[in-house]
């Protein structure tokens, strides 16, 4: 995977990215974003911004906190529209928004851990892989 890439990275990745800075998922979102593309669309936006906004977040992410992420997030992600009717791919409807994204962006990977999308493997040649695989490849190259 080049160290470029254009990613879609699911929900609860980029929660656990910013409760946890020396996390997996937070050392993911850094590398994508000094050095490849985080994609969004409207809709996975909006999941991100209202289970952020939860109040079991309150004791971890101060409200200045999570509208500093929202906004950062949102001004450096690339935006992508998504047109025509969703296809049905996973067995959990609200999973598809994600790939509707990573296939309308043309991204190069869907990040995730969510076991509904995981075991896709991959829809329309863009592979859905978990954090600690895709950190992998970015930093260490295909052939490490």
């Amino acid at each position: 995977m080049k160290a470029d890439a254009r990613a879609v990275v699911d929900t609860n990745v980029l929660i656990s990215a910013a409760l946890l800075a020396a996390s997996v998922p937070a050392r993911l979102v850094r590398h994508l974003l000094l050095h490849g593309r985080v994609l969004f669309s409207e809709d996975t936006f909006a999941e991100l911004e209202q289970r952020l906004w939860r109040p079991k977040f309150d004791r971890y992410v101060s409200t200045d906190m999570r509208k500093a992420l929202l906004h950062d997030w949102a001004a450096a992600a690339e935006w992508v529209p998504v047109h025509g009717t969703p296809q049905r791919f996973s067995r959990d409807p609200d999973d598809d928004k994600f790939i509707h994204a990573a296939v309308a962006g043309r991204a190069d990977v869907l990040i995730s851990g969510d076991a509904d999308l995981l075991e896709l493997g991959a829809v329309h040649g863009v592979p859905i892989l978990p954090p600690a695989q895709v950190l992998d490849l970015l930093v260490r190259g295909p052939g490490s």
